[in-house]
Order: structure tokens, then sequence, then C-alpha cells
């Protein structure tokens, strides 16, 4: 309600108002008896405004701009480059010479650009991360139409309070929760909720809790006397009693949920913050080191002393990794988003990289949201159905009688009952609502001749041979289709979409699915429909579960001899329609000489088959009428078909429909296994349906062999939990609370889970996964903003290639410290040794090094940022958890290089020494040499650090080989821009005098720069092909292993919900 009594440690039980009638409801609220006819009088209506607060959610307290800049340069590293940037400043001001306070000024701007550059970077990223609760807030209703003093009137949907009286309309957007007290036809679309895309029939009558529940345990989508806040009116009108406002609605519990899920910073931001403590430490230790050099051993004043030591700081700072890292992500994200994954916060795509198992949803995301006709099923033939095919051609249906003709493994010894029972159409859930699949078979225990349960135990209908073998794999012409499956396109009131897709079809989708596929073979739809118009009707309705139409017999589809007859065709259920039939067209055949008597134990049999495998099941039938015996757009009952005193229909078929796999997720989830990730599978469908799918990607296999449901997760302890979930890979009839404590439960386990969700009520589980992925398409903004990655497809196969990139860009950071790291520490060492090794004045100056770490960050780094994927990085196992970026072989390796880069620098300055004018005591000739000295060790650093690059390209393969000229065309631009930019810096008038304290290099110089940048290269490839024979050896060269400073601690082994998480089953999902 308001914020100042918003929920805050837990969520207060709130009155199970769907249970009460309306007198107890208006009696709970404190009002009238006459309430529902006048509403609140305005000045009760203030009164509960004061007591209840505006209808609004509470917001959470922003940072400020200052507390934002102070989170960014509150660390050591920034600490010692504003010391450094002080320390110029005062010299700028009190020394004397022109050259030296332009120098020192230059230097603070650079290192006060660094900071700055780096601040902005660190905002820009915080201030793209959050946005779910402003999401939901977006949400909710800008105004009501409520009834008070009598009246009816429109108010701001924030003044709307307990009590009011509120008035739906179709279009409506609800603006709190309601309990209703009329309803005429009214309908609720909630998939703002729950991503559920059927609206919701509402009703007024009290909800009773099935047994063994209690009120507050019956799922919200069965609460259909209630309407809950920023769902929308989709049909009908109505009148209903605000029940709560503000954080205590339904949505506004989730707010709460949603702002209270705390992220957690990814592994390589945590590693960054430890490596910045790390260096910070080593940078003091190493700077105090250069002031007692400088000012014992070189004799330097103190305050040049002190100088001296703070470009040794300067240098060893990398100013330029926070930028090289977003580079990296940037790129990534870039990679990604062509395709069709976005990333919304950069330090996301890391994660990807690690990720152990990928949790996915069913519908659309592993499943192509379409359903389509897999098979056809007749008295003596079973068709497959291409349901990928793009073509229309009869050639879509093959006659193949071995496909899906025995139950599913899992249903081989059960009864037909039970396998019904547990198939798409099984009994009611309890404390579930009703199944969406409208032709659900429900009871196939008896048919008309009253005998019992048919295909049970030993009266099983034996296995049929394969009758005509020869003419397996053929495909029936598109007549036969168009005959056979007449009764699936005449007795529809369904509109197919635009070439046979979504857009602009209307109706029921299994029952489109039957259009589609004899659309699919060439059949004109709207032609047939229009050549044969209904004469009269049976409606459909979920409580005979059939519909039929009268029709005109049709010569090409009905044959001839029908004068005086009308046909009827009649579709539904199929244990329904069994009990109505005593004929069956043989193969589908509507000829009159083809129909002969049924065989209701071969039907039952096909019927429980079909349902095993977790299909949908429509049966088609046909029959004849007298003319006289309807009459034109005559409205018929259902008696019509079931009111006879004889079964009189005629089986013609079975359709098996479902919404099949996406084909290149089979694929994906391929290589997702190869790469040590797991896939599970989340789905609100039924066991067999969730079975059936995961046996066809692959997902259930021997080690992962069944299916576990949400009622079978929520009778488990914690620990049976956390096991369950390292033992199955399906999880049917799952709740928003399920995929919560999946998460929980897995990562208690040591895992990195990535979560898929659509719905309002999934966002704290995509917050709570280490990687939330939300859908582009079908998702909610909510669902969206609480994710750190969305598919624009809400294709499965797109997030394999996310993982993909991911881990690109872990091997890339390695690559970035391994070229950045020693470059900056080596520019360190040098000012040390070359000071200790006897240099009278440091080797580089505070701007050489600040220059060196930004042009390297931004090329050389740019290069390992940039760089493709290297063979076989699927083929590895996902890095284990606490792993750090810097194991044992690549912190030996940036020792190695650190220490070459340090003896290239050091030995180059002392040999180019050699070949100098003695200065005689002459203080230009002194300075002169040491400005040249200067340009020695930068360009000898800076074109080593070319070498090391070049050579980090390839973790493993040579760099003496000509890939190293292919897969990065950056790389070689990088190259050039640096030499370019170290000629010009050391020949430049002015700038490499005053800002850079350099001088002009002789050829001999030059000379030894080049084979200090030979030698370099030499030894980083020789240390890889040392590490080459120790990996062929079986060492552990690619740091999967533990090391000492690797993260160790446990788990968080704590996976209960979260206060107020029982409110998230808002609706039994039927996706």
């Amino acid at each position: 309600m308001s914020d100042k009594n918003a929920p805050e440690a837990e969520v207060t039980e709130a009155p199970a108002w769907h249970c009460m009638d309306k007198a107890a409801v208006i009696k709970q609220l404190g009002l009238g008896a006459d309430h529902e006819s006048t509403g609140l009088s305005s000045t009760d209506a203030k009164a509960r405004l004061d007591k209840y607060g505006p209808n609004k959610m509470t917001e959470e307290k922003k940072k400020t701009l200052l507390e934002r800049i102070w989170d960014q340069v509150a660390n050591v590293l920034v600490a010692i480059l504003i010391v450094v940037a002080l320390v110029s400043m005062v010299r700028a001001i009190v020394e004397d010479g022109t050259e030296n306070k332009i120098s020192n000024w230059i230097q603070f701007g650079i290192i006060f650009s660094v900071i700055a550059i780096n601040t902005y970077i660190g905002i820009y990223q915080e201030g793209n991360a959050e946005k779910a609760a402003e999401a939901l807030k977006s949400m909710l209703s800008s105004d009501a139409r409520v009834l008070r003093d009598g009246k009816e009137m429109m108010i701001p949907g924030i003044d709307v309070v307990p009590g009011d009286v509120v008035i739906l309309g179709l279009g409506d957007k609800i603006p709190c929760d309601l309990r209703l007290l009329k309803t005429q036809n009214l309908a609720c679309q909630e998939a703002a909720l729950t991503g559920e895309s059927v609206p919701i029939d509402k009703v007024t009558e009290t909800i009773e809790a099935p047994e063994g529940l209690t009120p507050a345990q019956v799922p919200l989508g069965d609460r259909k006397n209630m309407c809950y806040s920023a769902t929308l009116v989709a049909q009908g009108a109505g009148v209903g009693m605000a029940i709560a406002t503000g954080d205590y609605t339904e949505i506004g519990t989730i707010n709460a949920l949603v702002s209270k899920v705390e992220k957690k910073k990814t592994a390589v931001l945590q590693q960054i913050d430890n490596v910045s403590k790390i260096l910070a430490v080593f940078i003091v230790i190493t700077s105090i080191c250069t002031f007692l050099a400088a000012f014992f051993q070189a004799g330097q004043p103190a305050i040049d002393s002190v100088q001296i030591g703070l470009v040794c700081a300067v240098a060893m700072i990398p100013e330029g990794l926070e930028a090289i890292v977003t580079v990296v992500y940037a790129w990534a994200v870039s990679n990604m988003a062509e395709q069709n994954v976005i990333i919304r916060a950069l330090p996301a795509v890391e994660t990807l990289g690690s990720v152990t198992v990928i949790c996915s949803d069913k519908t659309g995301t592993l499943t192509q949201n379409l359903m389509s006709l897999t098979a056809f099923v007749t008295s003596d033939a079973r068709y497959k159905i291409d349901v990928n095919s793009a073509d229309r051609t009869p050639n879509n249906f093959v006659l193949d009688d071995t496909y899906m003709c025995e139950r599913a493994n899992h249903q081989l010894k059960r009864s037909v009952s039970q396998v019904i029972k547990d198939g798409t159409g099984g009994s009611k859930k309890k404390g579930h609502k009703e199944q969406s699949n409208h032709f659900a078979v429900t009871d196939l225990h008896s048919v008309h001749d009253g005998t019992t349960e048919h295909g049970e135990g030993e009266d099983a209908a034996p296995k049929k041979e394969v009758a005509n073998p020869e003419a397996q794999g053929t495909s029936p012409d598109q007549q036969y289709v168009k005959s056979a499956l007449a009764g699936g396109i005449l007795c529809s009131k369904c509109v197919l979409g635009e070439n046979g897709g979504r857009d602009g079809e209307i109706g029921n989708p299994t029952e489109l699915s039957i259009l589609r596929a004899v659309y699919m073979t060439g059949v004109d739809i709207e032609e047939l429909k229009k050549d044969c118009p209904i004469v009269a009707e049976v409606p459909f309705s979920s409580e005979y579960k059939f519909m039929a139409t009268v029709h005109e017999p049709a010569a090409d589809i009905d044959g001839d001899g029908y004068d005086g007859k009308l046909i009827v065709h009649a579709k539904g259920a199929p244990d329904r329609m069994l009990k109505v039939c005593n004929k069956q067209a043989k193969g589908g055949s509507l000829k009159a000489e083809d129909v002969e008597d049924i065989d209701e134990k071969y039907w039952t049999e096909q019927i429980a088959t079909l349902s095993s495998h977790g299909l949908r099941v429509i049966a088609l039938t046909r029959g004849t009428i007298p003319k006289g015996e309807v009459t034109q757009d005559q409205g018929l009952g259902p008696e019509f078909v079931n009111g006879r005193d004889q079964p009189w229909l005629t089986m013609v078929g079975l359709c098996a429909i479902m919404d099949p796999p996406r084909p290149e997720c089979v694929q994906a989830i391929s290589e997702a296994k190869r790469a040590g990730v797991r896939v599970a599978m989340i789905t609100g469908d039924h066991k067999d349906t969730a079975t059936a799918i995961g046996h066809m990607l692959g997902l259930v296999d021997e080690k992962y062999s069944e299916a576990v449901t949400g009622p079978e997760m929520d009778a488990m302890s914690d620990d049976e939990l956390k096991e369950a979930v390292m033992t199955h890979n399906v999880f049917a009839r799952a709740s928003p609370q399920n995929k919560i404590r999946i998460v929980k439960a897995l990562q208690a386990q040591g895992q990195i889970s990535s979560m898929t969700g659509d719905g309002v009520n999934d966002a704290p589980a995509l917050k709570a996964a280490d990687m939330g992925v939300a859908m582009g398409k079908e998702g909610t903004d909510v669902a969206r903003e609480a994710s750190e990655m969305i598919l624009a497809d809400d294709n499965f196969a797109t997030i394999v290639t996310a993982v993909r990139e991911g881990r690109v860009v872990w091997d890339n950071l390695r690559k970035i410290l391994l070229v950045n790291t020693p470059i900056n520490n080596a520019q360190g060492m040098s000012v040390l040794f070359g000071i200790v090794c006897g240099l009278p004045d440091t080797p580089l100056t505070a701007i050489q090094v600040l220059y060196s770490n930004l042009i390297c960050a931004v090329t050389l780094g740019f290069v390992c940022a940039i760089e493709p994927a290297e063979d076989g990085i699927m083929d590895q196992p996902p890095r284990k958890v606490g792993k750090r970026l810097i194991g044992r072989y690549l912190f030996l390796r940036i020792a190695m290089a650190t220490a070459a880069l340090t003896l290239a620098v050091v030995g180059s300055v002392f040999w180019a020494q050699a070949y100098q004018t003695k200065p005689m005591g002459d203080e230009d000739i002194a300075a002169a040499n040491v400005r040249e000295l200067r340009s020695q060790a930068i360009n000898t650093l800076d074109f080593g650090a070319i070498s090391v690059t070049l050579s980090a390209r390839f973790t493993y393969n040579s760099s003496f080989h000509p890939r190293i000229f292919k897969g990065n065309k950056f790389a070689w631009y990088s190259v050039a821009i640096v030499a370019v930019l170290q000629v010009f810096i050391t020949y430049c008038p002015g700038l490499n005098r005053v800002v850079f304290g350099m001088g002009p290099m002789n050829g001999i110089q030059w000379g030894i720069t080049i084979l200090m940048m030979v030698l370099v290269f030499v030894v980083m490839e020789v240390e890889k092909m040392i590490r080459r024979g120790l990996k062929a050896k079986g060492a552990d060269t690619d740091d999967t292993e533990r090391w000492v400073f690797d993260q160790t601690q446990a788990p968080d082994g704590d996976i209960s919900l979260p206060k107020g998480a029982s409110h998230l089953n808002l609706t039994e999902l039927n996706h």
C-alpha cells in the first residue's frame, strides 16, 4: 500500500478472500450491507486513503550521483593515482622552468582524465543494470472506474483504496486486486503475471479449497472469483470489490521479492577487485623500495625521490585494464546481438562461460511454440507428418507404421486408465486448474457395449505386424489427405494465418494444427470451406468435448451415393467419440465399400499409445443423416451426436498433435553436452509430454531416465531436492516456486545455473539464478528487466551460442592479463632495477608510463579483446566454480613475460648508454643522454609488448606460423599504430622533449630495440613449446584444477523460498 506501510521482512498472510461469499467480504472490510450498490462515500474513501496509503508500489532508494562517484573512486589504486596527480600539481606550481611546469601540468591532466574516464565507465554500467521495479510500476493502471457516493466516476488509479467498488469493461487494466461481485462473460488476460496466453474465465461463486489444501495453498489461477492488479479484461464486463492495493497486491508482492534479491558480482568482477588489492600492496612495497634506492643509492633529493617512487607506482597501476575489460564485454555483446542474444549487463557475458546447467522452458524455447499435427492414425496405417517442411506438398505425409506404434517406455506396463491419467488429458490435479486441452481424454474405462476397460493386462491388443512393408515411406496423394482430414477442416471455425503461419490466425491452436498440416499438402483450405458450407452445427463445449457440423455432400470428398442425405463431421476427445461410433473407415477411406465394423480394442490401444508419448489426440468421425432432419442454421445441442439410441458414427482416424522440438535444438543440446553443460527442461506441461519431448531432444537417457513433477518436488525435503536436481533433466508441472527452489538447489550443489522465464512471477527466479534469461518475443517487460540476457528469437540454440561466446570472453580476458600485466609490471620493475643498477635518473617518466599503459591497452589489449574462439573451445568442460582468472601456469607466464620485458628494457638502456658521449660535467649533454635513454626504454618496452601480444594470441599453437597473419585483422592494424606512434613521439620536436622527456634515437638504438623485440618473442614461444609438451604428458596447463588462491568456500546450502514466494503460484502453466 503506502510507502510507510510497505512490507519489509515478511509478507502478511492475507484473508482467504476467494473462500468468502460476498457478505463475508463486505463484513471483513468493515462496510455496510448496501455497499455493493452505493460504494464508498467521499469521506470514507479519504479516511481509507490515509489509512492504507496510495495505490502504488514502494520505490527502492536510489543512489545519488555523488554516491555513485564515490563507489567508483573509493579504492587504493585510484588513491595512488590521486596522490601522484596532486604531487604533479604541486610541482607544477612550485618548480622553476617552463618545461618542468608544462610537463607536470600535462601529467596532472592525463592522470585526472584517466580517473574520470574509468569513473564514467563504471557509473554507466551500473545505471543500466537494474530496472525491474520500474517495469513493474509501469504496468499499473493510470485510472479506474469506481462507484462512490452512489455514482460511477473515474478516479486516478493511485487513489483506489480497499473497499472501493470497481467497475470493469473490455480492455480495462485492473487497478488493484479485486474480489468479483458480478460478471458478464468476464475473462481476464493474466499473461502480465504468468506469461500464460489463454484468458482466464471468471466467476463470482465461492472457491472452496480442495481436500488436503488450505485456502492459502489454492493457486491463484484457480481463484477464478478474483482479479489481479496490472492484468487486463479480455472479454465481457464485471464488478469487483478492491481488497488489496499497492504493495499488498500480488504484483506488489513480486515487486518486493525482485527488490530483495541481491545480485552477486560475477567471478571476473570479484577477481578484479581482489587483484586490485594484491596489486596495491605490491605497488606500495615496490614504490617504497624505489624511493629508498633513489634517495640513498642514487643520491636524489627527497622530492625527486618521492617523484621517482610515484612514477613506479603509476607505472604498475593498470589504468587501462577496466576500459579494456569493458571492450571485451562490449565486443562479445555486439557479436551476440547478431545471433539474437541481447545482453543487458556487460559483466554477465563472463558468467555464460562458466554455466554448468542450463534450465530452459519448453514451449517456444526448446519447442516451436506451434501446435503441429505429427501423426495421423487410421484403422490399418499411420502417417508421419514432416512438421519442419517449408514446401506445400503431399510428400509431407509419409506412411510409417512403426512411428509411435508402441507405448513410451515408461508406460509399457501400465493400464490404459493409468496412461490416460498421466497424459495430456489426465484427471484434474488437486489444487490445480482445468487443463487447456479442450479435447483431452478423461475417461477410457467403458464404451457403448458396456464392457470393461480395454487394452489392460491380458486383454491388451496384440502388437500388429507391418501390413504392407513395400509401401512404407511412400506418400498419399493430395486427394486422400483432403478427404481423410476433411472433418478437421470443415468441422472448425478456425482461420489459418497468412501462408499457414501464426500471423492473423484465429482459433484453438490444437484445431489449427490440422488445418495447417492439410494446407501444407497444397490444399486450398478456404476454397474447401467455401465449397462445403455449414448447414447446422453443434458448437464445442468443454462439458461434452466435441463439436459437429452438418454439410451437403461433396463428391470429391465423400464420393457418390449420398442423394437425399447430409454429411455430419464430428471431431473431439477420442474417448467421447469412440462411444458414439459403430463403424470405422478402412485406411481412412470414406468410400462406402471401405466402411467396416469398429475394432474398439484397437482404437483404445492407439489412443493410449499416442497419449503415452504426451501427444494431444483428436478423433475425426463422420456420419450421415436424412436431408430433412435439420434446417439451415439450426442450432443443435450435444444430444444430436450423443443422444441417439445407438452409436451411429464412423471413426475415420486419430490426429496426434504436439508442439514439436526445434530441429536446431537437438544439435545445440548435443553441443552443450560435449561442452560439459547439462540441459534441464522445466515446464508446466504434463509429465508424459515433457518426457516425450525430453526423449526427442536427448535430455532423457539412461542416466537421466525420468521426469519429476512439481507436486513431487513440493513433497521433497531440501536434501531430497538437492539430490533430485542432479539426477533429473526434466521437471514437469513445475510452478514458479519450484523454479526458485531448483535454482537454489543447483547453487547449493556448486552448480552455475542459467534460468529462462517469461512471466512476472518468474522474475525472482531469474534474479536468483547466476544467469537469468528472458524471452524477447513472448516474455513480459518485467521478466526482461529482471534478467541479464534476452533471447530475441526465444530459441534455446541461441543460449548455447551465448555460452560459447562467454567462454571466448574468459579466454580473452586471460590473454589480456598476459599482455597488460607484464607491461605494467615491467614499467615499474624497470624504474626500480634501473635505479638499483646505477642509472642516475629514472629510465621512464610518469607521462611515458601513462602513455604506454593507455596505448598498449587500447591497441594491443584490443587485439586480445576481440580474438576469435580457438578450436575446441566447446570440447572443454566448464571451468570450476571459484576458479581464478590467474591460475598457476598463467601466473608463471606473466612472471616470465615480466622478467623478459624488464631485462630487455634495463639491458637495452645500459647497452645504449655504452654508445653515448660522456657528459664530462656538461649538464646539457647529461640531460640529452637521459632523454635518449628514456627513448630507448619506452621503445624497447612497447615493441617488446608487441611480441608478447602476438605470442599471446594463441594459447598453445605456435605463433611461428602463417596463422599469425589470419583470424584477427585488427592485430596488424594495432601493431602498425603502436609502431607509428612510437616513431612519432620519439622524433616530434617539442612533444618528445617537453611532454615525454625523450630525445631522438640513432640506428644503433633501433637495432637494439628490434633485437630485444625478437628475443622477447622467442622466449614467449619457447615457453609455449614447453607447455605443449607438459600438456601432452597430462599436466594441468589450462589451470582447471584448484590452486591455493582459488575460492573454496562451500556454496550456500539454504534452498528455502524467500518470504512471499508462496504468492508466486499464480497459475499452473500449460506450456
